[in-house]
Order: C-alpha cells, then structure tokens, then sequence
C-alpha cells in the first residue's frame, strides 16, 4: 500500500479510500447493499490490504453504514490507526431540522454519527453538499466548533460547484474557523467536468481531492458490449443509467478495455490508474462488493500509464452536461 498526506495537512492516508456505501441495510431504496454480515469481510480485507482510510456519511442506508463501519472497525483494527470519514447534509428525519447544514442540524448529527460509529471523533467530517438555505457564514462557524470540541479532527467538503468552495474557504480564513483540508468530487474518465475549476482551485488552496465514483458506477470496469441493465445495481440505481448511458461515453470505453488487453490487466486497474496519475488526487474512494473489487483497486496502484496511454484515455472526451448538486 502507498500512504500520502491529505492535502495541506499532517494526516498521512492510503491511496486507496474503502467507500461505505454499499454496506447498510437492504430496503427499496438501498436494494444493492451488503447488509452486515456480508459487509464485514471486505471491511477486513481492505485493513489486511494496508488501506486506512474509510469513507462513509450518515445517510447512507439512513446511518446503518456508519454502525456496520463502526463495529467492524473496533473488531478488527485500532483506533489511532484507522482513518474515519464521514458526512452531513443528507435528510435524517422528516422534521424541520433533519438534514441540512444549519447550526442545530450540524451539532445533532455529528453526534449521531459517532454514536453509530462506537468513536469519540471522526479523523474528517465533511458536507455533502451545499446548503442553499443556510447562510455559509452558519455551517463554517458550527464546523469550526465541532472541531473545536475535538469531535472532527478536520473538515472537508463534496460535490459543489468551485465557486461555493471557494467562498467557503474564504469565509473560514476571513474568521480565523477551520478550513476545508479536502474536496469529494464526482470525477473519472467519464466525467471530468471538475477540471475545468474544481481541480485547479484543490492544487493552488492546497486541498486534498479524493474523488467518488471513480470507475463510474463500474461502467468503466465493464466490457463496452455490457449493457446498462446487466448489473443488480443498475436494475435498482436508476442514477448509474441517468450519469453513463451515453453513446458519446463509449469510445473512452473501449479505449480503457483496449489498454487493459494490451497490458495484461484489468479494465478497473486501468481507469484507477489514470485517476492516480493526477498529481491533485489524494486517494480515489471505491466500492467493493466483490473481493475481486479491492484487488484490483490495491493492483491499480502499480499500474503506471506513459503520457501516450493517457491522451490515448483522455482525447475522446466531449464536454457533459454539469450532474446536479442538490
């Protein structure tokens, strides 16, 4: 395992994030999760992998993912050697203040989330998206005392547009609060909309990036003649279809399964190491629900892509339309 410091800070992070979120429990929304006892191996192969970083939020399988993460961790490693990420935004509850990032919002659900978590702290606490409604001057203040109170050790952010972080940022030096340390954004070889701004503001703030959905859903781990409704998860996760399903996708598809023939490796080796290739990546978040999954996302950190390969990647993207950050 490869281990680098995230972002501006001291924190040192493997390469490799372990995304949470297909561990919870199954209901019609989340029909495509591990429930626990199927969650947990792969929560321990990543461990025995070297991969110390886990990323989750609570409303992944409305906090089940956050218990499930918990539990396992306190089985199988130490605390002090594990780093934990989770988020805060999403709707918790139908009442007024269930979701959001307002000041009572932010304070009740870091404690939950630790609750859930077994922790007294999580190593990065992070918002999950923008809040139109509350004033951003509300959410840095509320971050900056939940810092403060030793419940975060540091803050990060996901999925916004460049000029909402950047604001952010601005309002936290403007009053001395915690600043972002990291940003989540939706980035692969599919979509690289982030480019364009997102990234270039990470490298100058000196913000560690650690992109989601990194081989798209698995689209990009597939064969180009795979179909969208070949996998459970596009049976029931009707975004994967609405985000790739586009014929202007294909080419870069085929150009990713045409590499990975030629180099004797797999496809999601190929798009992983492209990802990795970007000096502004910290660490890409994946899924596994498959312990083929890990594999491949730990053996794509020895892959290594000459400037050829990745304009060979690269030359057949259009632009796409921005996916929404609501």
């Amino acid at each position: 395992m490869e281990y680098t410091r995230l972002g501006s800070t001291g924190m040192q992070v493997s390469r490799i994030c372990l995304g949470c979120m297909t561990f919870g429990k199954r209901t019609d929304r989340w029909q495509y999760v591990l429930e626990e006892e199927e969650s947990r191996p792969f929560i321990k192969q990543a461990l025995e992998a070297g991969i110390n970083f886990f990323d989750t939020a609570n409303v992944y399988s409305n906090g089940a993912s956050e218990e499930i993460l918990g539990r396992a961790l306190k089985d199988f490693a130490r605390r002090d050697e594990v780093v934990i990420a989770t988020k805060v935004h999403g709707k918790m509850s139908k009442a007024p203040n269930g979701g959001g990032l307002s000041r009572k919002a932010i304070m009740s659900e870091i404690d939950n989330s630790l609750r859930r978590l077994g922790t007294d702290y999580v190593d990065l606490y992070q918002i999950h998206r923008w809040d139109y409604e509350t004033p951003i001057e509300e959410t840095m203040e509320a971050l900056n005392d939940v810092v403060r109170a030793g419940k975060a050790l540091y803050i990060g952010a996901s999925a916004m547009h460049a000029w909402q972080f950047a604001k952010a940022l601005f309002t936290s030096d403007l009053h001395g609060w915690t600043r972002f340390v990291s940003m989540q954004p939706h980035y692969n070889l599919i979509y690289r909309e982030d480019e364009r701004e997102m990234l270039n503001l990470c490298v100058d703030q000196k913000i560690g990036v650690i992109p989601f959905s990194p081989l798209a859903r698995g689209v990009l781990s597939r064969s180009p003649t795979t179909t969208f409704d070949e996998t459970r998860r596009a049976q029931t996760d009707r975004l994967t279809k609405d985000r790739y399903d586009r014929e202007d996708n294909r080419t870069v598809v085929e150009r990713v399964s045409e590499l990975a023939e030629a180099k004797g490796v797999s496809m999601s080796q190929i798009a992983l190491a492209w990802v990795l290739s970007k000096p502004v990546i910290s660490a890409p978040i994946i899924g596994a629900t498959k312990p083929l999954h890990l594999e491949d996302a730990v053996a794509a950190l020895a892959v290594k892509l000459s400037m050829d390969e990745i304009q060979r990647l690269e030359e057949p993207y259009t632009p796409h339309p921005v996916i929404s950050y609501q």
